[in-house]
């Protein structure tokens, strides 16, 4: 079955950086474009960044672009997202998603806890 294993939250101060990964299983990673979402308390989870399955197309949220970057390697099955110049409304859970048809899919890992504060 699927598998999606988020990796690399914690705890930051404003302007600090974090990579966060999520490793794969379960179908042909490749063959897909993969999203990372995020939650926050009290809020709807929201996509941040997508890829495209071969890597050459992504897409941001406004309020990172600029800051993170999102990319995969197809050989390890995993997508990673680089987030920089952190600010504290960047505080959520993190998930990534395995998009079929262009959309969000019921595929999510377990998320990890990304924590922006001084």
């Amino acid at each position: 079955q699927v598998q999606l294993v988020e990796s690399g939250g914690g705890l930051v101060q404003p302007g600090g950086s974090l990579r966060l990964s999520c490793a794969a299983s379960g179908f042909t990673f490749r063959n897909y474009a993969m999203s990372w979402h995020r939650q926050a308390p009290g809020n709807e989870r929201e996509l941040v960044a997508s890829i495209s399955s071969a890597g050459g197309s992504t897409n941001y949220a406004n309020s990172v672009k600029g800051r993170f970057t999102i990319s995969r390697d197809n050989a390890k099955n995993t997508v990673y997202l680089q987030m920089n110049s952190l600010r504290p409304e960047d505080t959520a859970v993190y998930y990534c998603n395995r998009r079929i048809g262009g959309r969000t899919s019921n595929d999510w890992g377990q998320g990890t806890q990304v924590t922006v504060s001084s």
